[in-house]
C-alpha cells in the first residue's frame, strides 16, 4: 500500500518534457539518450550498457566532451594493451639474459686473470665461479620469465574486457551528470564534435604507439626511458651556477660575516645558559616551567623526560640541542610575527610572500644546504640559519590568517569608540589571535626540531649529530636513544608552549 501511495503521489506531480532540451544537448543519437536520460531523471537507477561507450570507451568520450572520463580509461586501458602487448610480442626475458650476458663475461674475464698464475688466482676463480652461478640463475629467471608470456596475454584480455565493460556501464550516468551541469551552464561542452573526436584519436594514438613500443618491441638497452639531457648543456647550466654562488659570497662577504656574528652572539647566550649552567638548576627551571604552564602532569612527564636524558648520558647533547632549535625559534617568532602581521594588513605583499613561503616549505630540507655553506660555510650558525629558513613559514602563515579571523564587527566597534591603530592591533586583534599565533611558534620550534639531524650534516652538534653517527656506523641503539631524546624536547617544547592556552580552553 505505501508503494501504491508513492506512485500516485509520483503521477500526480506535473511531468516536465526535456525531450526537447535532451536532443539539444546530445546531437547526434539524440532518441537513445532521451530514453535513458528520462530514466535516470525518473530514478530507474538500473545499470544499462552503453554500446558505443562499451566499444569505443575513450573515443566516445572525448567526441561527447568528457575529457575526465577520457583520461580514466586511456589509463586504465592502456594498462589492459600494456599486458597484451608484453604476452604477444614482449620479449620478457630479454632483461634477465642481458644480465647473464653480462655476468658470464665478468666471470670469462676473471678467469683469464686467473689462469695467468697471479698470487690471487684461487680468490679470482671463486669470483668467477660465483658470477658464473649468477649467471645461470639470471638465464633461468629469463626461461621463467617467456614462459609467463600467456599469462600476461590473458590477463590482459580480462583485464580490458573488465574496463570496457566499466565504462558501457558508467557512461550514461556520467553523461546525464553534465546534462545536468549544461542546463545551468551552458558553457559545459555538449553534442557530438569532430574535432574533440580527432583531438582524442591524436592522444589515443600517440599515448598506446610509445607506451606499447617502450613495453614490447624495443630492446632492454634501446628502451625510452626519459628524454636525454645532453651532459654539457649539465655541465655548463651547474659551472654557471656555481660561478654566480661564488661573486655572490664574494660580494656579500661583509653581510654574511654580520649575520653570522649575530646568529653567533645568540646562539652563545643561549648555549652558555643551557649547557654551562648546572644541570639541577636547568632541570628545575623546566620543572617549574612545565607546571606553571600546562599543569601537574606535564611536570612529572617533563620530569621523567629530563631523567631520560641525564641517566643515559645525553644531557649535553640535548642541551645543545635546545640551545640551536631555542636560537632558531627566537629568530622566526622575531621575524615572521611581525611579517605575518604586515601580509595580514597588506593582500599585496601577502600575494608577494605566499609562493615565497610555498617555495620554503616544499623544496626538500637538504637543498637549503647547499646555498648556506656556499654563503656561511659549515658549523653550528649555517645550520641554524638553514633551520631558519626551513621553519619560518607557519608563523607566518598562522600569524596572518589568526589576524584575519578576528570577527569584523568587534575591531569596528573599537574604532567606533576612538581606538587607535595600535590600541586596536595591541588590545583587541593581537589577543583574540593568539592562539592561532602561538599554534604557529609551537610548530615552527617542532619543525626546528625536526632539521636538527639534517643540520648535523654541515656541521650542527648535539643530538642530530648522534643520530647522524649512528647511521654512519649503522649503530642501531645509539641512533634509537638519540631519536628518542629528540622526541623527548620535542613533546616537553609543545606542552609547555601550548600549556597556557589548553587549560584556558578546558583542554
Amino acid at each position: 500500500m505505501g508503494a501504491n501511495r508513492t506512485q500516485g503521489a509520483t503521477s500526480d506531480a506535473p511531468a516536465i518534457d526535456l525531450t526537447h532540451s535532451i536532443a539539444e544537448f546530445v546531437g547526434v543519437r539524440a532518441s537513445f539518450y532521451v530514453v535513458r536520460f528520462n530514466l535516470l531523471l525518473a530514478g530507474q537507477n538500473r545499470w544499462r550498457v552503453n554500446c558505443a561507450a562499451l566499444i569505443f570507451g575513450p573515443l566516445w568520450a572525448a567526441a561527447r566532451g568528457l575529457w575526465a572520463f577520457f583520461y580514466l580509461f586511456v589509463i586504465l586501458e592502456l594498462v589492459a594493451w600494456v599486458q597484451i602487448g608484453r604476452g604477444l610480442w614482449g620479449d620478457l626475458g630479454a632483461d634477465k639474459l642481458s644480465e647473464a650476458a653480462r655476468l658470464q663475461a665478468k666471470a670469462d674475464q676473471l678467469m683469464a686473470e686467473a689462469t695467468r698464475g697471479d698470487v690471487s688466482a684461487q680468490l679470482l676463480l671463486e669470483s668467477a665461479a660465483n658470477l658464473s652461478h649468477a649467471a645461470e640463475n639470471a638465464r633461468i629467471a629469463a626461461e621463467a620469465a617467456a614462459d609467463g608470456a600467456t599469462t600476461y596475454l590473458l590477463v590482459g584480455l580480462l583485464l580490458l574486457g573488465l574496463f570496457k565493460l566499466m565504462a558501457g556501464l558508467w557512461a550514461d550516468r556520467v553523461y546525464e551528470r553534465q546534462y545536468t551541469q549544461w542546463r545551468v551552464n551552458k558553457r559545459v561542452p555538449s553534442g557530438f564534435d569532430l574535432y574533440r573526436l580527432a583531438s582524442g584519436c591524436a592522444l589515443l594514438l600517440f599515448a598506446f604507439s610509445l607506451t606499447l613500443y617502450r613495453f614490447t618491441f624495443s630492446q632492454p638497452d634501446e628502451r625510452i626511458m626519459a628524454v636525454p639531457v645532453p651532459s654539457a648543456y649539465h655541465t655548463r647550466t651547474a659551472n654557471l651556477l656555481e660561478e654566480y654562488f661564488d661573486r655572490t659570497a664574494a660580494a656579500g662577504a661583509g653581510l654574511f660575516d654580520s649575520i653570522t656574528g649575530a646568529t653567533e652572539t645568540v646562539l652563545n647566550a643561549i648555549e652558555a645558559v643551557f649547557v654551562d649552567t648546572p644541570w639541577p638548576v636547568i632541570a628545575v627551571f623546566f620543572l617549574l616551567a612545565a607546571w606553571r604552564f600546562a599543569g601537574g602532569r606535564v611536570a612529572i612527564f617533563t620530569g621523567a623526560a629530563l631523567t631520560y636524558m641525564g641517566f643515559l648520558g645525553l644531557w649535553e647533547k640535548s642541551m645543545l640541542t635546545l640551545a640551536l632549535v631555542s636560537s632558531a625559534a627566537i629568530f622566526c617568532v622575531l621575524m615572521g610575527i611581525p611579517l605575518g602581521i604586515w601580509c595580514a594588513r597588506s593582500k599585496r605583499v601577502y600575494a608577494v610572500v605566499q609562493p615565497v613561503l610555498d617555495l620554503m616549505q616544499t623544496m626538500p630540507a637538504f637543498v637549503y644546504l647547499i646555498p648556506i655553506i656556499a654563503f656561511f660555510g659549515t658549523g653550528k650558525v649555517p645550520g641554524i640559519l638553514a633551520t631558519i629558513v626551513f621553519s619560518m613559514p607557519p608563523v607566518i602563515r598562522l600569524t596572518a590568517l589568526g589576524l584575519n579571523q578576528v570577527p569584523k564587527d568587534v575591531v569596528e566597534a573599537a574604532r567606533a569608540f576612538g581606538a587607535t591603530q595600535w590600541q586596536l592591533m595591541k588590545g583587541i586583534e593581537l589577543p583574540l589571535a593568539a592562539p592561532a599565533i602561538m599554534t604557529g611558534v609551537n610548530q615552527t620550534i617542532l619543525m626546528c626540531l625536526s632539521m636538527v639531524v639534517i643540520a648535523s650534516l654541515i656541521g650542527a652538534r648535539g643530538l642530530g649529530q648522534e643520530v647522524l653517527v649512528a647511521l654512519q656506523f649503522v649503530a642501531k641503539g645509539q641512533g634509537i636513544l638519540a631519536g628518542l631524546a629528540i622526541l623527548c624536547c620535542a613533546m616537553v617544547l609543545d606542552r609547555i608552549v601550548q600549556g597556557r592556552f589548553r587549560r584556558e580552553e578546558g583542554t
